[in-house]
């Protein structure tokens, strides 16, 4: 996959690659993914990295894959995410491997990516669409300066909006 690779004190991050299915689909596969679409079956899970992967040639930019620096083991996805039939640009996150929750490696990735929307992406505004029940990826976007902005427009019925700081007063 063509596309850049960020870095920050701890991570890498870079689009997606063939060798990371098997922790995507592990993950899918798992009672974690309940608020993206799982547990789901091992065709679901597939087409749905198909998705990934191909969100970067339809738009040419995507969700990053975040590894440790010193390790390119996928640890989970975060980043630019625009499908067609969402209202606006979002900036996404899941941790797919459960030993890596609980460090601020989601934050650190999150907030690298946003920086990378606004700057090189040139994107004015990003929101996170957040299921209700999902407590720590509310805590996540609180953390990233995001807040809940109830006028705007979600994907479906029952996601919540949490809108991102304005570029240059990210916090």
């Amino acid at each position: 996959m063509i596309g850049p690779t960020l870095t920050t004190p701890r991570l890498k991050l870079r689009p997606p690659q063939a060798d990371d299915w098997p922790a995507f689909a592990a993950f899918m596969a798992s009672e974690r993914a309940q608020f993206v679409g799982g547990p789901a079956d091992i065709g679901k899970a597939w087409r749905a990295f198909g998705h990934v992967a191909g969100h970067w040639v339809l738009r040419g930019f995507g969700s990053f894959v975040f590894t440790r620096r010193d390790n390119d083991s996928a640890l989970g996805l975060t980043g630019p995410w625009y499908p067609a039939d969402w209202p606006e640009h979002e900036i996404g996150w899941t941790v797919w491997d459960p030993d890596a929750e609980g460090q601020g490696l989601a934050a650190e990735a999150a907030a690298h990516a946003r920086e990378h929307a606004y700057t090189a992406l040139g994107w004015t505004t990003a929101v996170s669409y957040i299921a209700p029940a999902n407590a720590r990826s509310i805590a996540l976007a609180q953390r990233l300066g995001a807040v809940l902005d109830t006028a705007a427009d979600a994907p479906d019925d029952t996601a919540l909006v949490y809108r991102h700081p304005a570029p240059g007063t990210a916090a």
